[in-house]
């Protein structure tokens, strides 16, 4: 892994984390087209830059982190499935972000289901956090789970888990926005802590992975501190048909190209 790699996985990231399509699948098909898929350090600095991305979330509603402690007991809440689910398949989950045809069949997959999903929850009557409970705060965190398999995209799992219990499209963006930090910051902290602890890195190899993740994480987190506004505004004007189209292509071209023997299936 080279700086070009960390510039062009981070910028994916940040363009990627809150819409609708998978910023881990276009980081896992990314990485095997440039050729670093196997690389172990790879698979962690693809976390730990989600995290990166998600902080612009605690700078963009800086004021909703700290307007009242029931926001928290909800983060909680939503997180408690992402939790238990990490613990149980970590492993399983771990094949599969090794494998680009899953990630092209959860883009297809996910893209026929969005088109549809404006049609389908035309009646919210949920319009803003304050409204939403505990137990709708949970199972918005099941559905956070299906994301878990790659290229199926926490934005759009949750969103959709929002949408399905009456949230608006606006309320379920954010609190999937929200719902982001406490995971993603847990799953940056066991990764990193798994992968040193398994001597995933060399005492050599210390200030280049540190200076590499440091920089990653920045990048991601400006290039998404422009993305969630833009991507809030064209969801309120448009939904989601247009990223249910993309993600039909998007994942068409991966499954074509993984069978046609192109670099994606040595990853």
């Amino acid at each position: 892994m080279n700086i070009f790699h960390v510039i062009v996985l981070a910028i994916i990231e940040g363009l990627t984390e809150f819409l609708p399509v998978s910023s881990t699948g276009h980081m896992v098909v990314a990485s095997s087209l440039m050729g670093i898929g196997k690389d172990e350090f790879v698979k962690l600095f693809e976390i730990v830059i989600q995290l990166g991305a998600i902080l612009s979330v605690v700078v963009l509603y800086f004021k909703r982190f700290f307007r009242s402690f029931k926001f928290y007991i909800k983060l909680v809440v939503g997180v408690i499935p992402a939790v238990i689910f990490g613990v149980l398949f970590k492993s399983k989950i771990q094949m599969l972000l090794e494998n680009p045809l899953v990630v092209g069949a959860a883009l297809v997959v996910g893209g026929v289901v969005l088109l549809f999903v404006d049609d389908w929850f035309k009646k919210p009557t949920i319009t803003k956090e304050e409204d939403i409970s505990y137990l709708t705060a949970l199972k918005i965190g099941f559905f956070q789970c299906l994301a878990m398999i790659p290229g199926v995209s926490r934005s759009a799992s949750s969103i959709i888990g929002g949408m399905s219990q009456k949230l608006s499209r606006m309320a379920a963006a954010e609190f999937s926005f929200f719902l982001a930090v406490p995971t993603m910051f847990g799953a940056t902290l066991k990764d990193v802590y798994d992968f040193y602890k398994d001597g995933g890195i060399s005492q050599a190899d210390l200030y280049q992975d540190i200076k590499f993740l440091l920089v990653g994480s920045l990048i991601a987190f400006i290039v998404a501190l422009l993305a969630i506004k833009s991507f809030i505004t064209f969801l309120e004007r448009k939904g989601f048909k247009v990223f249910g189209w993309y993600r039909i292509i998007a994942g068409i071209i991966i499954i074509i190209l993984y069978y046609t023997g192109n670099a994606l299936n040595t990853i």
